[in-house]
């Protein structure tokens, strides 16, 4: 899968997990968000998120640790 972390209104990290054929470009333009914080290509493996990657065109690059934390957060059973 393909994600980006976005800023919220509220300055909050949002992540946005979407299919590899959507492209990043594509996916940008459907945000309401202002800024992008980063995005790249993720997998759930056995120990959890793994987040890699980037997107040239938009200048973003994957922050591993940071983007698994927030995408785990966003995607814990509450």
């Amino acid at each position: 899968m393909n994600y980006l972390i976005v800023e919220d209104f509220s300055g909050q990290p949002v992540p946005f997990i979407f299919p590899r054929r959507v492209d990043h470009e594509d996916m940008r333009e459907q945000l309401p968000y202002g800024q992008i914080l980063s995005g790249g290509a993720v997998e759930h493996g056995p120990d959890g998120f793994v987040c890699s990657g980037g997107h040239a065109e938009l200048g973003l690059k994957a922050r591993p640790a940071e983007d698994a934390a927030i995408i785990a957060e966003a995607l814990r059973v509450r």
